[in-house]
C-alpha cells in the first residue's frame, strides 16, 4: 500500500481525491519495507538474500496443515508505476498498470503461497473493475462477494520514486467505488466461516463503507474469528491528523493481531519513541495476541503477552517496494491461519516471521504490487539460495 505518512514500512499503492490531483511526498530515503535492504543493482533472474541472524528452516517453508480461510476486507485499485525510475510523475514517459490495494494484495499473497483467501470490497462497474475481478479469480482468490458500482469509478493511484529518494504520488478518489460498499452488500456467512478476518483503516474514513467495516468485524468477532489489523496510515485521506488518530484507534481494542510500523507508532503516540518497548506496550489491550512492529531494513519486532523479540532483515536488490508490506502480512497470516498455536511458541513464531520477511523481500524485485507477490516455490528457492 502506498505510504502517505513518511515511513519506511507502510507500503505503496493507495487512494486519495478524484477528480482533484494531489501529489504527496514522503521522507527522503524512506523506500525500504519490512525485512529487506534496498541496493542499487538488480538481477531479476536470481534475487539474492542474506539472513541477518538465525537461519531459516532447511526448505524455507512453513508447514501448511489445511486450507484455513483468510477473508480480506477493503479496497482494491489500479497502481500506475513508471517504467523508468528516478523521474517525477510529470517526466515519466510511461506507466505500467498494476493491480493493488493492501487488503487485495494480502488476499492474493496468501493464495499465491498456497493458502485459502477471499476478498470483500467494491470496484467500479468499468473496465478496470472487471480487470481486477478477473485478477482475483486468476489467482484463486474467492471474489464471489466483490461488488461493482455503476455510479463510481475504480480508484487509481500513480506513484514514482524520484532520483532524490522521495516518493511522489497522485491519486483519484472522490468518491471511488471502494468508499461506497454498504452493509447490506456483505456476505456474513463467508465472514463468520473464516479463520482470520483481515482489514486496514482506509475503509473507516467515510460512510457507508465505515459502517460496513464495523458490521463485518463485529460479525467476525462474535463468531470467534481472529481479527487482523494493519492500519496503513494514509494521512491526506483523513480530514485531520487528529481524526486519523481517533479513527485508527477506534477499532484498535477489537483486533487480535496488529501489524504497525515504527512511524505509525510515533504518529499515534504523538512523538513518543517507537523503539522504546514501554511505548510499544501501551498499544496492548487484554485480547491482543500478537503485535508486530515493522522497521524497514531492520526487519521487525514482535510482542505477545509472554515474550517479545526481533527478527532481523534480509539483504535484497530492490526495484520497487510496492506491495512488500502486504506480502509480509500475507506470509504471516498464511501461517497463523494454518496453526494459531504459533502464537504460543516463540521459536516457531520467529521462523514464521523470517518466512514473512522473505516474502516481502522477493516482492521488491519486480515492479507493481500483485504482479510481484511471490509463489510458495519462489520463496522456497530464494531461501535455499540463502542457506546454501
Amino acid at each position: 500500500m502506498t505510504a502517505l505518512y513518511p515511513t519506511s514500512s507502510c507500503f505503496y499503492g493507495s487512494l486519495a481525491s478524484y477528480p482533484f490531483h494531489k501529489s504527496v511526498k514522503t521522507g527522503r530515503g524512506k523506500v525500504a519495507g519490512p525485512g529487506f535492504y534496498p541496493s542499487q543493482r538488480f538481477q531479476p533472474s536470481a534475487p539474492r538474500f542474506h539472513v541477518q541472524g538465525k537461519a531459516l528452516p532447511v526448505d524455507g517453508l512453513p508447514e501448511i496443515k489445511d486450507s484455513s480461510l483468510v477473508v480480506c476486507f477493503g479496497e482494491m485499485l489500479i497502481d500506475f508505476v513508471p517504467t523508468i525510475s528516478g523521474l517525477s510523475l510529470a517526466d515519466a514517459p510511461a506507466f505500467k498498470k498494476a493491480p493493488g490495494g493492501a487488503p487485495a494484495n494480502v488476499a492474493v499473497g496468501i493464495a499465491r503461497l498456497g493458502g485459502s483467501s477471499a476478498f470483500i470490497g467494491k470496484v467500479g462497474e468499468d473496465e478496470f473493475g472487471y480487470m481486477l475481478a478477473n485478477i482475483l479469480k486468476e489467482n484463486n482468490v474467492n471474489s464471489e462477494w466483490m461488488r461493482f458500482d455503476p455510479g463510481a469509478r475504480t480508484a487509481l493511484a500513480f506513484v514514482t520514486l524520484r532520483s532524490d529518494g522521495e516518493r511522489e504520488f497522485m491519486f483519484y478518489r472522490n468518491p471511488s467505488a471502494d468508499m461506497l460498499l454498504q452493509e447490506d452488500e456483505l456476505d456474513f456467512d463467508l465472514i463468520t466461516k473464516a479463520t482470520i478476518f483481515h482489514y486496514g483503516s482506509i475503509s473507516l474514513i467515510t460512510e457507508p463503507c465505515k459502517s460496513a467495516h464495523i458490521a463485518a468485524a463485529k460479525a467476525a468477532k462474535d463468531a470467534g474469528v481472529v481479527l487482523s489489523y494493519d492500519p496503513n496510515l494514509r494521512l491526506p485521506l483523513w480530514p485531520s491528523a487528529e481524526s486519523a488518530r481517533e479513527g485508527i484507534m477506534s477499532i484498535w481494542d477489537t483486533a487480535d493481531i496488529i501489524k504497525v510500523s515504527e512511524e505509525e507508532i510515533s504518529f499515534l503516540r504523538q512523538g513518543e519513541d517507537p523503539y522504546d518497548d514501554a511505548v510499544v506496550r501501551k498499544f496492548f489491550h487484554p485480547n491482543l495476541k500478537l503485535l508486530i512492529v515493522t522497521e524497514g531494513p531492520q526487519g521487525c519486532r514482535y510482542y505477545t503477552k509472554e515474550f517479545s523479540g526481533r527478527v532481523k532483515g534480509l539483504v535484497v536488490e530492490a526495484v520497487d517496494t510496492t506491495g512488500a508490506g502486504d506480502a509480509f502480512v500475507a506470509g504471516t497470516l498464511l501461517q497463523l491461519a494454518s496453526d494459531l498455536s504459533l502464537l504460543q511458541d516463540e521459536d516457531r513464531l520467529r521462523d514464521a516471521l523470517m518466512f514473512s520477511n522473505a516474502c516481502g523481500a522477493l516482492t521488491v524485485t519486480e515492479r507493481g504490487a500483485i504482479p510481484a507477490l511471490p509463489t510458495r516455490e519462489a520463496v522456497r528457492d530464494a531461501i535455499l539460495r540463502t542457506v546454501a
